[in-house]
């Protein structure tokens, strides 16, 4: 399990509109697009440099495919980066103010402190 990877796809993702609408329409395929492509380069970097081993383990595969945030809390993905994506893709959805972040928090309520560790 990689909570850098995790973090690094919530937060890449977040920061271009036209992947989060890419990832509202095709989850799956925009996760195994992103982890073809993207996931081995370097965060902000813009000199070409990449890794070649980093990989969602199937269980972190799932949960963004599923665009499944309370799993992605448990596993330990950051709270922050979580949320303000999936307020992109779901907001929009709720005709009441703050109706998305009241169902975030209700479906993670279940957690107690501690937290799942953010530490990556």
């Amino acid at each position: 399990m990689s909570k850098y990877l995790l973090d690094k796809f919530l937060y890449t993702v977040d920061r271009d509109p036209s992947l989060v609408e890419r990832y509202r329409e095709d989850p799956v395929g925009t996760v195994a697009w992103w982890e073809s492509s993207v996931a081995n380069t370097i965060l902000n970097s813009h000199s070409g440099e990449a890794s070649t081993w980093l990989r969602l383990d199937d269980v972190e595969r799932e949960a963004l495919s599923t665009h499944d945030y309370v799993k992605l809390f448990e596993l330990g993905a950051h709270p922050f980066l979580t949320l303000t994506l999936f307020i992109a893709l779901f907001e929009r959805d709720h005709a009441e103010p703050l109706a998305f972040q009241k169902e975030y928090a209700a479906r993670l309520a279940h957690f107690s402190l501690p937290y799942p560790d953010i530490a990556t």
